[in-house]
């Protein structure tokens, strides 16, 4: 890309704010009116149109090259990874579906698993796979079918359980060592990826334990409004995924290796099984992802130019200009709270956790030198936050595959993720108190 980047400028957030006036405003203002399905109406795909046509006429760059700069953001390496990864996870799903592999785990699950324990289980099990496989996405596409089956066979409502799912894996993809978020955080900070682990565990673990049970409360009002016959065979799929994403096999193999695998399953347990209904079910599933796959390359576009006709940078600046005025009191609260809304609104504008950490991480870590903030609590910081709003933010690429998966709606997938939001309140208190106190080598711990 020849084009610089523009100065510092607000106006450039114009475009992202219109989206979501259009999106969200009109969900909500439907559902005032009691129309059914109302976020349904207007899909995001089309909202985000006038923003893009918004962030286009912006600038003063030719329009060739405000072209370029939109096509560059749709082809980004994590827009396309994210497309491959929706890809295959429909195929999966599909397959499986048809092969009566989602109904016969969840008959299995519900046979040895109490309703009361479903929601608790699903995210314990999320949690789990995505710190392993360090992959929110891939342990959404593995987990996301059979919760949505849970979803059919309980009163337990979808949104809960998509909601429980995303969460879990926000859990792993903040965690794990072998994640992107974890990887870049540490890189931009300057610290070990043990070190952050061990800061980073202490305050996501009480937030974790504190899901849970809330969802072992609200669980026990579910009940099983039916279960069938299950055949061992027909789980196997799901059983193979999950160990492989355990192992740390690369998301894109296990998801093509479930293909196969449930595909084989179906031709030799299933009558009348045959190629072509597996290469059609496979294309079924491809399809059912059309919608999220062609917003998620917009979302990277629009990102691409608000960041370069200087929304983010002006973002940056502000939040730093505002975490210098609030050092005149507590110098090491002020950073960090800072880092906390820089990479926040990073998130926002981008919907990619891991390219705002990239984005903010070097600003982030001139906010921790000026004020006294520990690069391990710096680096724990920008990827617990990144992943809360990540979690809850709508278009995000996590938020749309399960609300896809589920057929319901990505807001009120969103809503329901009690982790994030759980998250968000006890990573505001460990701010403000100071907590965990952790001493760098050879030094006491800061004071609050």
């Amino acid at each position: 890309m020849n084009q610089q980047p523009v100065s510092p400028r607000g106006s450039a957030l114009i475009p992202l704010l219109l989206f979501l006036v259009l999106f969200i405003g009109t969900g909500a203002a439907l559902t005032a009116q009691g129309k059914s399905m109302a976020f349904y109406q207007l899909s995001a795909a089309v909202a985000i149109l006038p923003a893009i046509a918004l962030a286009l006429a912006m600038g003063r760059d030719k329009f060739e090259s405000k072209i370029s700069v939109f096509l560059s953001g749709v082809g980004d390496i994590n827009i396309v990874t994210m497309c491959i990864i929706y890809l295959l996870a429909g195929g999966f799903a599909s397959v499986a579906k048809a092969i009566g592999g989602v109904d016969a785990t969840v008959n299995l699950g519900l046979a040895f698993i109490p309703a009361a324990l479903v929601l608790p289980g699903l995210f314990a099990i999320a949690a789990f796979v995505a710190t392993a496989m360090g992959t929110s996405m891939g342990t959404i596409a593995a987990i996301a079918p059979i919760a949505a089956g849970v979803g059919q066979q309980t009163d337990i409502s979808s949104a809960m359980l998509m909601g429980t799912v995303v969460g879990g894996a926000m859990f792993g993809d903040n965690l794990s060592m072998i994640s992107d978020t974890t990887i870049a955080a540490t890189r931009t900070q300057g610290c070990a990826m043990s070190d952050k682990f061990k800061m980073n565990i202490r305050i996501v673990l009480p937030a974790a334990i504190g899901t849970i049970l809330l969802l072992g409360v609200l669980g026990t009002s579910g009940a099983v409004s039916h279960a069938g016959d299950w055949e061992f065979i027909r789980v196997v799929p799901y059983l193979v995924i999950l160990g492989l994403a355990v192992a740390g096999v690369n998301v894109f193999v296990v998801l093509a290796s479930g293909i196969v695998l449930a595909g084989s399953v179906g031709l030799a347990a299933v009558p009348d099984y045959s190629l072509l209904k597996f290469s059609q079910d496979i294309y079924a599933g491809f399809n059912g992802m059309h919608e999220i796959l062609v917003l998620s390359m917009l979302v990277g576009g629009l990102g691409e130019l608000i960041r370069h006709n200087g929304g983010l940078q002006w973002l940056l600046e502000k939040v730093n200009a505002l975490a210098v005025k609030a050092g005149k009191g507590n110098t090491r609260r002020s950073g960090e709270f800072g880092i906390a809304a820089l990479v926040s609104l990073a998130d926002a504008c981008t919907a990619n956790n891991t390219v705002a950490i990239i984005l903010t991480g070097r600003l982030a870590k001139e906010i921790a030198s000026d004020t006294g903030v520990d690069p391990r609590r710096s680096a724990s910081l920008l990827d617990i936050f990144s992943c809360i709003v990540q979690g809850v933010t709508p278009y995000a690429a996590q938020v749309l595959l399960a609300g896809s998966i589920a057929g319901i709606s990505p807001v009120a997938v969103a809503v329901n993720n009690w982790y994030c939001l759980v998250l968000a309140g006890i990573s505001v208190v460990a701010i403000m108190t100071g907590w965990p106190r952790v001493a760098r080598k050879g030094t006491t711990p800061p004071a609050a």
